[in-house]
């Protein structure tokens, strides 16, 4: 029965992670099809990333609880049916309004998969919690370097970006009868502890780990969201436009290749030269990376992709300092993260703003200066031996 329920729990996690991985790293590519399609400006494209990551950032805290009080099978479910119907509904929809609205609902959907999928890991592999996270980060990148390559060959084939979603929408109709149809493990998930968070305020240490989140949130989000779009507006020696959206989603699917080896490889780095040195150097190759890639992308224009690799550490190795200056493991961490979703939330609005005022290359400057500010206070970071983690006070 434990075997069955480890296999049962195998196929969730995989199916679950390959989607969310494809699902964020497609949005970008995505949302620029619609804009041609039901007439999106970059303002408002800016809103639809803001209005996606208040609904991730809502779901993040609201099924932590659930997934503790009704279980993980019904909180599967009821994510699966609200990103499903999310997704069915956005790619039905045919005016602005009702496309903001049921984006809304697929970023929600996609932070309760997110949160119900991680739910897993603690309490049927309790022993092999490093290794399963490593697993479950690959099979999600796999889903974020495939998936763009899937977008191409439909969007070169004349199909519509609504069949994607649509499509996705009939896949989880599948997920849903597999779960109702078998057992699955009771889960255990981390929840955001507003007390815990208060403490951690007092922690110096603490509050430039948080910005260095919220910062790393701000520039992967608009990168990823607005980099389809801004490689659209530059002239590339003439390329017609249908061949710039087959580079962007090149270019997208490197960049997610390298994302997914650095985060499996990063770890390994932070332990050989020390979490504040590795933040520093991921952090500074970052900024070089896209700085260098937008003034000479006519050159170099695949050059971004590289940028996958030096985000990958960033996020993992800044929260495993605040982990360890938490005094109370996850719990002040999960109110940082909501922090980090609403950061992205506003990032998104602003470089669509700005973009939609200016003109997408002046827009596309947004994610640099995010990645320079989060080096900025990369500076500040000490590292925390593991003999001292949890008791450090700055």
């Amino acid at each position: 029965m434990k075997r069955s329920g480890n296999i049962t729990a195998l196929i969730i996690m995989g199916f679950t992670m390959f989607v969310l991985g494809g699902l964020s790293s497609t949005k970008g590519i995505v949302l620029d099809e619609v804009k041609k399609d039901i007439g999106l400006d970059l303002n408002q494209f800016g809103l639809v990333v803001f209005i996606f990551q208040w609904g991730f950032t809502l779901a993040s805290v609201v099924i932590g609880y659930l997934v503790d009080k009704k279980g993980l099978k019904l909180m599967i479910i009821i994510g699966s049916i609200i990103m499903g119907a999310g997704l069915f509904g956005t790619g039905s929809a045919q005016t602005i309004l009702f496309f903001l609205g049921f984006y809304m609902i697929v970023g929600f959907g996609l932070g309760a998969m997110t949160v119900a999928s991680n739910a897993i890991v603690p309490s049927v592999y309790p022993d092999k919690q490093g290794l399963m996270f490593n697993l479950t980060m690959g099979v999600y990148g796999l889903g974020m370097f495939a998936t763009p390559l899937i977008l191409r060959w439909m969007f070169s084939s004349n199909i519509s970006w609504r069949v994607f979603y649509i499509g996705i929408a009939i896949l989880l109709i599948g997920l849903i009868l597999f779960v109702l149809l078998t057992k699955v493990p009771d889960g255990k998930a981390d929840r955001a502890s507003l007390s815990a968070f208060k403490v951690m305020l007092k922690n110096a240490q603490f509050i430039f780990v948080m910005f260095i989140l919220i910062f790393y949130v701000s520039s992967e989000v608009s990168f990823l969201n607005f980099f389809p779009s801004y490689l659209k507006s530059l002239n590339l020696s003439g390329m017609s436009m249908s061949d710039k959206g087959k580079l962007a989603t090149t270019i997208l699917s490197i960049f997610s290749l390298l994302f997914t080896i650095g985060r499996l490889g990063g770890g390994w780095i932070a332990e050989k030269i020390g979490e504040k040195k590795t933040i520093l150097i991921f952090a500074f190759l970052s900024v070089a990376t896209v700085l260098i890639s937008k003034f000479f992308a006519d050159q170099w224009v695949y050059l971004f992709a590289a940028a996958g690799l030096f985000f990958s550490v960033l996020f993992p190795t800044a929260t495993a300092i605040g982990t360890k200056l938490s005094e109370t493991g996850g719990s002040a961490l999960g109110l940082v993260y909501v922090a980090s979703g609403i950061g992205g939330a506003f990032a998104g609005w602003l470089v669509g703003a700005v973009s939609e005022k200016v003109g997408s290359a002046a827009g596309f400057n947004l994610p640099i200066i995010f990645l320079a500010i989060l080096l900025i206070f990369s500076f500040f970071v000490k590292d925390v031996p593991d003999d001292k983690a949890k008791t450090t006070n700055a």
